[in-house]
């Protein structure tokens, strides 16, 4: 009996676990564009795997490639966020990410990490030494007033949708089926008239082109 209970795995206090996130902070530079997409790594050491979901302060912002998903045990896996709103009055904002994890079978949010996300004009402009008091009092003070958004409100990055093959494109297509059902010239007992009659080189082109007009309709 007391063998049992050590083995049993301890219950997790909602918010107590540690969440291992790399970076800490993302930085955007309006003059780079290589920077405009920033890579946040989450870090699964434990024995169990894990669900999470990145939430943000400011999700117009950004555009965040898979904002929910899973993590398996003593796995990582990287979060793609990019910025799609570089203009200057954003430059020196302070937003903020925060990563819930919760396990597979529970909804509840073991653990939390938040990361701070800004944009400035160039990597040349950095300041060479700390902000001083003030600039840290207005950091901390924009920080704790953040509003965190579901995932559901984020841009998440998906393949465009399309509307489907054009109408030209079917008429084509059916154009091509007719064709190959006609007769082939020189065929007998065909109440078809004659000029409908095809040759083969004639149906050889409506069948590549009917191939050609099927990978279009399905690359859409």
């Amino acid at each position: 009996m007391q063998h049992q209970q050590q083995s049993r795995q301890p219950e997790l206090v909602e918010g107590s676990l540690p969440v291992f996130v790399f970076p800490t902070e993302l930085v955007f530079y309006a003059d780079e564009q290589t920077s405009h997409k920033q890579v946040l790594t989450l870090y699964n050491p434990y024995e169990f795997a894990l669900k999470f979901k990145v939430l943000c302060t400011a999700p117009n912002k950004y555009t965040v490639v898979d904002a929910t998903g899973a993590v398996k045990p003593q796995c990582r896996v990287d979060i793609v966020i990019r910025h799609r709103d570089v203009r200057a009055c954003h430059f020196g904002v302070y937003d903020k990410f925060r990563l819930q994890v919760s396990e597979q079978s529970q909804r509840k949010a073991l653990g939390r990490k938040e990361v701070t996300a800004t944009l400035r004009p160039s990597a040349t402009q950095e300041p060479p030494h700390p902000r001083p008091q003030e600039e840290e009092r207005r950091l901390r003070e924009q920080l704790a007033d953040g509003v965190f958004f579901e995932q559901t409100a984020f841009q998440t990055e998906s393949r465009p949708v399309t509307g489907g093959p054009s109408l030209l494109t079917v008429l084509l297509g059916l154009v091509c089926v007719a064709a190959l059902m006609l007769p082939t010239l020189g065929e007998q007992e065909s109440t078809v008239p004659v000029y409908l009659h095809l040759s083969v080189n004639k149906k050889l082109v409506a069948a590549y082109v009917l191939g050609l007009l099927t990978m279009v309709i399905l690359r859409t």
